[in-house]
């Protein structure tokens, strides 16, 4: 078993992913047929959300009867996790596939793991990705997913990315964008925020995520995840953030996951693209 965190390049066909483990284990890069499809820099790419995704309102979640403290960073407010900025460990690394590990430990409450399997297709043409929280002790609340920043524009004079997913529901977010817990049905799902038409909500899609992303005659990525929640968050002019989780914004609160030595959170995501014909 090898413990570096240097970076670790998979290639299959015409794609190139990188992912750095010294950075959260984030995938720094995704080329496709050369055209580079992620936002580029440290705070960007794709990273992984673990033990908690999006915001947890005012850092603070129960586990049973205890009340526990999170470290604010986000205003009042606890965000996206703890391992999108720490380094990880390569356990395991081919020419298409890697395994890597995170130990959680102080500020959250309990020794546990986070570990992300990546897998590149034979021929090149998707990705899947494989994330787990794991504890041989205590028992707690979880939530995992990603955080992908998809390149509005591919930058080759091309027009700028299409959205199209179907979901169920939108929660209502309020205005410390905290979900409310108010569903928002159908009529409402075409009202974005007045003015923008552009998203940062949380939607429902109870058979699973399934969303794609269409660079007109340039490419389609497809992203499919079991995960009944995604985050939508498309309001810079450089990027769309389509994000596959297990519950939603403050889930340690309203929607927790017990995680327990026998039962571990285990959550897949796949992207999978194609070039218009």
């Amino acid at each position: 078993m090898t413990t570096q965190t240097t970076d670790v390049r998979l290639t299959a066909g015409d794609a190139e992913l990188l992912l750095r483990p010294s950075e959260g284990c984030r995938t720094a890069s995704l080329r496709v047929g050369g055209k580079e499809l992620l936002l580029q820099g440290l705070e960007y790419g794709s990273f992984v959300m673990a033990p908690w995704c999006g915001r947890t309102a005012r850092g603070r979640f129960r586990n049973g009867a205890d009340l526990h403290q999170l470290p604010l960073n986000d205003g009042e407010h606890a965000l996206h996790g703890l391992v999108h900025d720490r380094p990880w460990r390569t356990v395991r690394a081919d020419e298409r596939s890697a395994a890597f590990v995170c130990e959680l430990g102080d500020p959250w409450p309990w020794a546990a793991t986070v570990n992300q399997v990546v897998e590149l297709d034979e021929d090149g043409s998707g990705v899947a990705y494989t994330l787990s929280v794991e504890t041989y002790d205590n028992s707690f609340p979880a939530q995992a997913g990603w955080h992908p920043w998809f390149r509005r524009n591919l930058g080759l004079g091309g027009r700028d990315v299409q959205l199209d997913f179907a979901p169920a529901w939108r929660e209502e977010r309020g205005p410390d964008h905290i979900p409310t817990g108010h569903r928002l049905d159908e009529a409402a799902l075409a009202t974005e925020d007045a003015g923008t038409g552009r998203w940062d909500d949380c939607f429902g899609m109870p058979d699973g995520v399934d969303a794609t992303l269409t660079w007109p005659d340039e490419l389609e990525l497809r992203i499919t995840s079991r995960a009944e929640w995604v985050v939508v968050y498309d309001k810079p002019d450089d990027a769309v953030c389509v994000e596959p989780q297990s519950g939603p914004p403050n889930g340690l609160n309203t929607h927790p996951q017990l995680i327990t030595p026998i039962a571990p959170l285990e959550l897949g995501c796949r992207w999978s693209w194609r070039t218009p014909q």
